[in-house]
């Protein structure tokens, strides 16, 4: 081996040393990224209370949902800041489908509307839509989610990394069960209130239907029989 060759070789051997060196470097930022995307939910209804979403529903059941701001910050601060200003209150899940999920979140019942708030850019992420699984509907647009969520009756990992995932039923999935099916339903079921659990306002429950008082019809005859001073 000549003299330049030699220098050749001492260069690419050098330059195949420093590759794995620059992907060390690397590693790290993505591997503290990894860290901070937790892929369990804390089930309990104890603990981290400034992140669990309550719905009292009209069917009498208090859904409690686990909100992850490290899945999708942005998605889940308009959850809580529309919670606590009474956005939810009143709305009817328009669009219930049969072994998929319940959405809700539309002040017009429609389907076509959402809050004065601006649109948010999607928050996609590796969590896979299950049973329970809380997730913010979109138009076409990816950065179109506004206020409208929906929750999933049955795994339907298509979704996955198109809808951003945000949270997870914790508790009362029977009422989410229990949701009226329909789009829209012919009697829609609706969240009487949002709210924050921190926040420690106690279930709303349905009113019971009181029955109607028959109206006493007063008639000519009674006026003149009433007897006066």
């Amino acid at each position: 081996m000549n003299k330049i060759s030699a220098i050749f070789c001492a260069l690419i051997a050098s330059f195949a040393l420093a590759m794995p060196a620059a992907a060390q470097d690397a590693a790290p930022e993505g591997e503290a990224v990894a860290a901070r995307m937790p892929i369990s939910v804390n089930f309990n209804l104890t603990e981290d209370l400034d992140n669990i979403l309550y719905l009292d529903l009209s069917n009498g059941t208090r859904v409690a949902i686990r909100l992850v701001p490290e899945w999708a910050p942005n998605h889940v601060e308009r959850i809580k800041t529309l919670a606590r200003d009474g956005f939810y209150n009143g709305i009817l899940f328009h669009r219930v489908v049969d072994g998929f999920m319940a959405q809700t979140g539309d002040p017009t019942g429609t389907g076509q509307g959402g809050s004065t708030l601006p649109d948010l850019e999607e928050e996609f992420n590796m969590l896979p839509h299950v049973r329970g699984t809380v997730s913010m509907a979109r138009a076409q647009d990816e950065d179109s989610a506004n206020s409208q969520f929906f929750i999933v009756f049955y795994p339907r990992f298509s979704l996955d990394r198109n809808y951003t995932n945000f949270g997870r039923v914790i508790s009362g999935m029977a009422g989410v069960d229990a949701i009226a099916r329909g789009e829209p339903p012919a009697n829609p079921t609706r969240i009487l209130q949002a709210s924050i659990a921190s926040d420690g306002l106690p279930q709303l429950m349905p009113q019971e239907a009181r029955p109607q008082q028959q109206q006493q019809v007063i008639t000519l005859d009674m006026l003149n029989n009433s007897q006066s001073d």
